[in-house]
């Protein structure tokens, strides 16, 4: 296509609606960033931007399909940890998520909660982790499944704290059970158990990234007492490969129009979540950089697919 009508193209995007493929459930906080931005998109754009929830295999189905799709600003899709996790797993995956993707912008971040059953006896994380020296193995700690996000933050503090707990992995919410003890721990987004913590039911030990959360401010970063712990729940927009970079500069730039408006920062606050705007080039070095980070942790806790 010459450029000058592939610009003009470019020129008139969106002429149609978009959509965008969310890789999970509705109703959970990656589906409601979704909406909350391709709201916006279509308020500022004036084309519906409708959300495609395409859930399963730890959010690679709905990815794989955004790679897949045609390259013509047409099919975006919202990515989250899950998705550097997944390619970090290696295996059989349909496209690679570094190179097939291309990276339109970083729109937000939250912590995991170092969650705990109330009845927990440790009150602080140096408490915690000398408990967890003291009964090796006897710690469980739940997550949303193998090699999910939760798991993996879980992981890293093993690591980095020098402490084992036995993992143990839900098809379906963990939180009844570590409410009653059946199981004692999980590293949580914060959107899923903020309630609970709120009530009592739930006992929020420590963040996972370095700076205090508004939603929990009186709760302490891990990092505090395990130095250079971190580990965020991010949110990114990207499209297929070679998608065209005019239209790329056009969402990034309505992106990051739309999360300049106090309602939309408000809207994320409530999910326990800050606006985070990233720029293409930066939102693409996260993804490199988030993807070796999870590869040693992976082959740290011998993790497989599957």
């Amino acid at each position: 296509m010459p450029a000058v009508s592939r610009f003009a193209w470019a020129q008139n995007y969106p002429s149609k609606p978009v959509r965008v493929i969310v890789p999970f459930p509705a109703g959970n906080a990656t589906d409601v960033v979704a909406r909350l931005v391709a709201q916006s998109l279509s308020e500022r754009l004036g084309q519906p931007f409708v959300i495609d929830n395409r859930p399963g295999a730890g959010g690679n189905i709905g990815t794989e399909a955004a790679a897949k799709s045609a390259a013509d600003g047409y099919t975006i899709v919202l990515l989250s940890p899950s998705a550097t996790v997944n390619h970090a797993m290696g295996g059989k995956q349909g496209f690679n998520l570094i190179r097939d993707i291309a990276p339109i912008a970083g729109v937000g971040v939250a912590p995991y909660v170092m969650t705990l059953t109330p009845s927990f006896p440790a009150k602080t994380v140096p408490e915690f982790i000398a408990y967890a020296k003291a009964n090796p193995g006897k710690i469980n700690m739940a997550s949303a499944g193998n090699a999910s996000a939760g798991h993996i933050v879980g992981e890293l503090f093993k690591m980095m704290a020098g402490v084992d707990m036995v993992h143990v992995p839900y098809r379906s919410s963990f939180l009844p059970d570590l409410i009653s003890g059946q199981v004692e721990v999980a590293f949580a987004p914060i959107s899923l158990p903020i309630a609970q913590i709120r009530s009592g039911d739930l006992r929020a030990l420590a963040i996972t990234t370095t700076t205090r959360s508004e939603a929990l401010p009186d709760v302490r970063s891990v990092s505090d007492f395990v130095p250079g712990y971190e580990a965020s729940a991010w949110y990114g927009f990207a499209a297929p490969r070679n998608t065209p970079s005019e239209i790329i500069d056009t969402l990034y730039r309505e992106i990051t129009a739309g999360l300049a408006d106090p309602k939309l920062k408000a809207r994320f606050a409530d999910l326990g979540s800050a606006v985070s705007l990233v720029s293409p080039p930066d939102f693409g070095k996260l993804l490199v950089e988030e993807t070796e980070k999870w590869t040693k942790v992976i082959k740290f806790a011998g993790i497989k697919a599957g």
